[in-house]
């Protein structure tokens, strides 16, 4: 069996929004992460009323140099997170950077490269700041690509020398589903068309394209990739109808990567736009700014679906993530994801054969509600079976020949849940005291795959088993 690679990047995933906390400390402004108590699918309050997990989140602000010797002891060769744009710009528009937001990401390298651990920055996860959303409409507004841009020069040129990874947008094709999260468009405010989605996707995507460029020409010696939410479909019977829905439906996803890959909109779109009468606004020099491509693609990964042309099974399954037709030969999470380790390595290789270029897998995890025992431990062996088996299939698809780069394990510190706004969902290798009703003391407990994973990092790997 291929062994992973010697330079293989172990190591896990946060985002800023989601552990920091200190949501208006040093200047930092409002972000759309901010005004969802409830998480993405629950309801906008702006202003914020009364505090919200996300408001202290899990502290990570003011104890990282606690959590990264954590990170450290597990041997993390790599730690992706993201700088909080509002930290940086706090409204999202001024001429000049917040000093101190400036500062905490310089404290946070420094720490990192103590301990040898590569940090891999997102540029936009899901924390627009909300003056841009209030005063600008969000990314339907094309104005916001010269405050990205803005934005993206500012990091690139401050950390060049700390910072080799780059992403653009996280999950960048989750706008079609969660506008509000992933374009700052608020569904309370306007009307949610074809047209305003596909049209503020395209000024993400220049905006993605130009920060690509800016990266390559401040830090020629860094690699910047972009992000999509990797959910693989099956046919949900052996009727060619439900085979063409498959390939309809990945098309959605596929859309995101071969743009950013590619260089240019792909001819099946041509019809797309056509049958929903949609018009996509570009500018001069936008299709040239496009072919500025990723040096890598990553992606998230935690459950597959199916597809079916069956319209009264696809109406039943509007409650599911991403409206997926959940399939009968696999079991699911407490949350109701589709737990199948065979999806990955099935992805590793459809990306890989579709575009020949590295890969990354920098989200995939099972939330899990942990709780402690009588002796304060956390005995998470369904998270250890969970990520032994998908990382099995990594090595599966190394044998394939597929190349990757790395892996993130989502959350490896609890954190407070994106999709749900909150904390019980936990999936990290290290317990925090942190409770959904504000409670606890923030301490932080190794948990049983704390030590397991720490054993797969220091084996590169060899620990894995094919169950």
């Amino acid at each position: 069996m291929t062994k992973f690679p010697k330079n293989f990047l172990w190591g896990g995933a946060l985002a800023a929004n989601q552990v920091e906390g200190a949501y208006l400390e040093d200047g930092k402004g409002l972000t759309v992460a901010d005004v969802l108590p409830d998480g993405i699918w629950g309801p906008i309050v702006y202003p914020p009323q009364g505090e919200y997990l996300k408001h202290n989140a899990v502290d990570f602000y003011h104890r990282y140099k606690e959590d990264i010797a954590l990170l450290a002891e597990m041997g993390f060769k790599c730690l992706r997170t993201s700088i909080a744009w509002a930290r940086i710009f706090p409204n999202g528009d001024e001429e000049t950077p917040n000093k101190a937001g400036l500062q905490f990401y310089d404290d946070f390298f420094n720490e990192l490269a103590k301990y040898n651990i590569e940090p891999l920055i997102t540029l936009s996860h899901y924390e627009m700041p909300m003056h841009l959303v209030e005063e600008y409409g969000g990314w339907t507004n094309r104005k916001v690509i010269a405050f990205f841009e803005r934005f993206a020069q500012t990091v690139f040129d401050r950390y060049k020398d700390k910072v080799k990874y780059w992403l653009t947008f996280n999950e960048i094709n989750i706008l079609l589903h969660a506008p509000f999260i992933g374009g700052g468009i608020r569904p309370d405010k306007v009307e949610i068309t074809n047209q305003l989605l596909y049209q503020a996707i395209h000024h993400q995507f220049v905006a993605s394209a130009s920060a690509v460029k800016i990266c390559h020409d401040m830090i020629p010696n860094a690699q910047i990739g972009c992000m999509v939410a990797g959910i693989p479909l099956y046919p949900l019977t052996t009727d060619p109808n439900d085979v063409l829905e498959v390939m309809k439906k990945d098309r959605e996803t596929f859309f995101f990567s071969d743009v950013q890959a590619r260089g240019y909109y792909p001819s099946y779109m041509n019809r797309f736009f056509k049958e929903n009468n949609i018009t996509i606004e570009m500018e001069d020099g936008d299709e040239e700014i496009l072919k500025n491509t990723v040096d890598f693609i990553s992606f998230s990964y935690y459950m597959s679906g199916c597809a079916t042309a069956n319209e009264e099974l696809n109406l039943q399954s509007k409650a599911n993530i991403l409206s997926t037709v959940k399939n009968p030969h696999l079991p699911s999470s407490e949350w109701g994801w589709q737990i199948d380790s065979k999806g990955l390595r099935y992805t590793l290789n459809t990306l890989y054969d579709r575009y020949q270029k590295p890969l990354f897998i920098v989200e995939n995890g099972l939330g899990a509600a942990d709780s402690i025992n009588e002796e304060g431990e956390v005995i998470d062996d369904y998270r250890i079976d969970y990520l032994n088996d998908h990382l099995y299939q990594v090595r599966e698809a190394l044998e394939d020949g597929v190349e990757v780069l790395g892996y993130t394990s989502w959350g490896c510190i609890d954190l407070v849940s994106q999709s749900t706004g909150e904390i019980k969902k936990r999936y990290g290798f290290i317990y925090v005291d942190r409770h959904d009703d504000l409670t606890g003391t923030f301490k932080r407990t190794k948990k049983k795959s704390f030590f397991w994973y720490k054993n797969v990092i220091e084996t590169n790997g060899e620990s894995l088993k094919n169950k």
